[in-house]
């Protein structure tokens, strides 16, 4: 079993929870939400997630083509972002899995696989958007 969790964000969920224009510039922001998410890798997320953390930012459509960078690998969705997370929650076995998401049927699905979920706002104020 890895012993590092795993740390898997919904870029278009967390992205969108805010009314801050991102639909004018989609994979914009989602770099910018990729960018705090990189030093949690190091940091962890105190006090559920003790470094270190193995970060995963899953994007889809317009923000397909974002980058990974230092401390956040980026999987771009073939399909479905909502697909790919739960089939990186599959994958990642036994290891703790914590998915980061409002949305509800996604919740559902990676919950039935053994995975935590936290919203959004779980990442204010802990180095997220």
């Amino acid at each position: 079993m890895n012993p590092t969790p795993l740390l898997i964000v919904d870029a278009a969920n967390v992205v969108g929870s805010r009314p801050n224009g991102w639909w004018r510039d989609r994979a914009g922001f989602t770099a910018r939400l990729r960018d705090t998410l990189a030093p949690l890798g190091a940091r962890g997320v105190p006090p559920d997630l003790p470094p270190p953390v193995e970060v995963v930012l899953v994007v889809e459509g317009a923000a397909r083509d974002v980058p990974g960078v230092d401390g956040v690998h980026v999987e771009p969705a073939d399909g479905s972002g909502d697909d790919a997370v739960v089939d990186l929650v599959a994958r990642a076995g036994d290891r703790r899995r914590l998915v980061v998401t409002a949305d509800r049927e996604l919740r559902d699905r990676v919950t039935a696989l053994g995975a935590e979920v936290r919203g959004p706002r779980w990442l204010n104020g802990r180095g997220g958007p």
